[in-house]
């Protein structure tokens, strides 16, 4: 069994440019049932998440303007959504899949959240679609419950995880590692533990090489005994808001590369899906699809 965090696909009307990305939190889960890579016990609905665990990364003032709805008008415009009781409920949601995940992680040594990866949701404001850092609250919430004394965050979306990098800035429990493209978004980079910045057009071997020496390397170096993947498939060079040249079975083998070094060193291991911005949806279920299928035939 591998569990999987699913939130019903989000209802209050998005401006037209939203509309499109959020149909894979509906289809992801329908491939996966339709082609037998899970089975329907697999998922679980998340309840809301406890404020106490969104204090203990996020700043109260900036929380409770948020769920109160008064964030003023700037700090909406950097979030990119128009604010709304149904979306910040979806946001408290994701965050408790991610730490229902990690939980049951322990006991499948794998878990997976269909939506989540808010990396650019910072301490006190959030930006790019993410207001509630979720990987974020779930590392600290083990931390404060004891359950893991050291934590790696493995980001490989296309965008730099900003937000998590000033969250842990001086919180030696966490290591934030983060690839991205050089010239993305965020064009003010933050400082996360390690940094690797690739250049536009990127392909898979370089982008593969480098974290096939990375990542076991710093496993070694850190000894974390529970590990945070952000698996964005916005790495894709058909991706409209990524610049990088890696291809699906570049993508799915980067994947296999997490997964495998995770199995090696028995580290359990939460996964939140990220982005994925392709122009045709089958290429993103694909992508998003394949991180399951490697990891069922891993653990």
């Amino acid at each position: 069994m591998i569990p999987i965090a699913f939130h019903p696909i989000f209802k209050h009307p998005l401006p037209e440019g939203h509309r499109f990305p959020m149909l894979k939190y509906e289809l992801l889960p329908q491939q996966l049932l339709h082609e037998g890579t899970a089975i329907s016990t697999d998922f679980f609905e998340p309840e809301l998440c406890d404020l106490e665990y969104v204090f203990a990364v996020h700043t109260k003032e900036y929380v409770n303007d948020l769920i109160r709805l008064k964030l003023d008008a700037k700090a909406v415009r950097k979030i990119g959504f128009p604010l709304s009781a149904e979306l910040v409920e979806r946001e408290l949601r994701i965050a408790q899949g991610t730490i229902t995940g990690a939980q049951k992680a322990f006991e499948t040594k794998v878990a997976f959240n269909i939506a989540g990866g808010t990396h650019h949701a910072f301490s006190d404001r959030g930006e790019a679609f993410c207001m509630l850092n979720d990987q974020a609250i779930a590392s600290q919430y083990l931390l404060d419950k004891k359950l893991a004394k050291k934590i790696l965050i493995i980001d490989l979306d296309v965008h730099q995880g900003n937000g998590t990098a000033e969250i842990f800035q001086n919180n030696a429990k966490v290591f934030t590692f983060s690839t991205h493209g050089k010239s993305n978004y965020p064009f003010k980079k933050e400082i996360s533990d390690l940094d690797i910045a690739f250049d536009d057009n990127t392909t898979d071997d370089e982008f593969l090489s480098t974290i096939q020496k990375v990542i076991p390397k710093l496993i070694e170096e850190q000894k974390p005994d529970f590990i945070f993947y952000l698996a964005g498939v916005d790495i894709l060079a058909t991706d409209k808001l990524g610049k990088l040249g890696c291809t699906l079975n570049g993508c799915k083998k980067r994947d296999a590369i997490v997964f495998e070094n995770c199995y090696k060193y028995q580290i359990p291991v939460q996964v939140s899906m990220g982005g994925g911005y392709s122009p045709e949806i089958k290429t993103i279920i694909e992508a998003h699809s394949n991180t399951y299928r490697v990891a069922k035939s891993i653990f």
